[in-house]
Formats: C-alpha cells, sequence, structure tokens
C-alpha cells in the first residue's frame, strides 16, 4: 500500500500547452498537494504560460522561485531556460547545468530529484511529447515506491514521449489525457 501522495509531478512538451490546461484545470482549488511542472520552452520564450493556465485552472499556477517551499493547490513551472529541482527538505531549487535529453529545462531532472525528495509518496505524469525526455525520471519514480502515470499515446499531440516512458518503465496508469486530472483529484484523497 502507498502512503499518500506528497507531491505531484508532471512531464509535457510538444502539445504540452494545451495537455496541462486540461489536467491541471481539472483540479479544484483546495487540490491538497503541490504540482510541479516541466514544460519544454524556448530559452527565449517570453514566461507568460504561468499567467496563461492560471487564467484556466482553478489551482494557483506560477512560475517556480529559488528555495520556494512548494504549497498544495499551486503548480509550478519551471522557467524558460532553467532546471527545475527538489531539494531533500522539498524545497525548490533553479539549475543552469547542462541540457538533458536536448532540453533544459528537463522533465527527467525534476521527477529524479522528486523522486529522492518524496520517495513513495510522488505521483509522477508523463504527458505529449516528442523526444524520451522524462522516462528515465518516470522509471526512478517507479523505483522509488511512486505511482505513475503515462498519457495514452494514441491521445497525445506527440506520442514519442509517452511511448518512451512506457518502454522505460511499467506504467501504474496509460490514460486518456481527460481521465488524468480526475485520477490525480482521488489519489490525493485516497491511501492507496
Amino acid at each position: 500500500m502507498s502512503p499518500r501522495p506528497r507531491a505531484v509531478v508532471v512531464g509535457a512538451s510538444a502539445g504540452g500547452m494545451e495537455a496541462l490546461a486540461l489536467v491541471l484545470g481539472a483540479l479544484e482549488a483546495d487540490f491538497p498537494l503541490p504540482v510541479l511542472v516541466v514544460q519544454h520552452i524556448s530559452p527565449a520564450a517570453a514566461t507568460a504560460i504561468p499567467e496563461l493556465l492560471d487564467e484556466r485552472c482553478r489551482i494557483r499556477v506560477k512560475e517556480a522561485d529559488e528555495k520556494e517551499t512548494p504549497r498544495p493547490g499551486t503548480a509550478y513551472l519551471a522557467p524558460p531556460n532553467y532546471h527545475l529541482l527538489v531539494e531533500r527538505d522539498a524545497t525548490l531549487s533553479l539549475s543552469t547545468e547542462g541540457r538533458v535529453c536536448f532540453a533544459r529545462p528537463s522533465v527527467d531532472v525534476l521527477f529524479e530529484t522528486a523522486a529522492l525528495a518524496f520517495g513513495p509518496a510522488l505521483v509522477g505524469v508523463v504527458l505529449t511529447g516528442g523526444n524520451e525526455d522524462g522516462s528515465r525520471g518516470l522509471a526512478a519514480i517507479a523505483r522509488a515506491g511512486g505511482r505513475t502515470i503515462v498519457q495514452a499515446p494514441a491521445t497525445a499531440v506527440a506520442p514519442e514521449m509517452p511511448r518512451a516512458a512506457l518502454a522505460a518503465t511499467r506504467a501504474d496508469h496509460v490514460l486518456p489525457l481527460e481521465d488524468i486530472g480526475p485520477l490525480l483529484s482521488r489519489m490525493a484523497q485516497d491511501d492507496d
């Protein structure tokens, strides 16, 4: 039996904005967990993504800050050109270390550090994307005893990222996009 989750991590790339809007938009304002998000974006991208998602979601959506302590009912997005990491004390950290899977921010970096910080009390979600980023990290979450969710590749704008995740580890749930947010809500309330 898994412990009640303490955090959710989500990775997305191509097609991710609409996918994130649907998943995060399904969560109630009082969602009891923090949600940490990597969406692959250009290093020079405007940082309006958190504001756009915040307008469409009931939970708060913001860009992650260095040394911030994640709070329930808030989604934290990695800033452009920074890896988002979780420290052992569960605070957030930002890094400009090298790209991973050609990406900074990298889903693998977030997932692997969150798996170390939260262990079996973590839920990892891989959404649409066009490379293998997130596959190694989702496997790390599974090894730590956390729960894993992958968007069904057939429902993804870019199915490569979900396929790579499924090739790297056996996911607990493989679901169409519209079913992921409701499952997260149930997981946040349950002890199993």
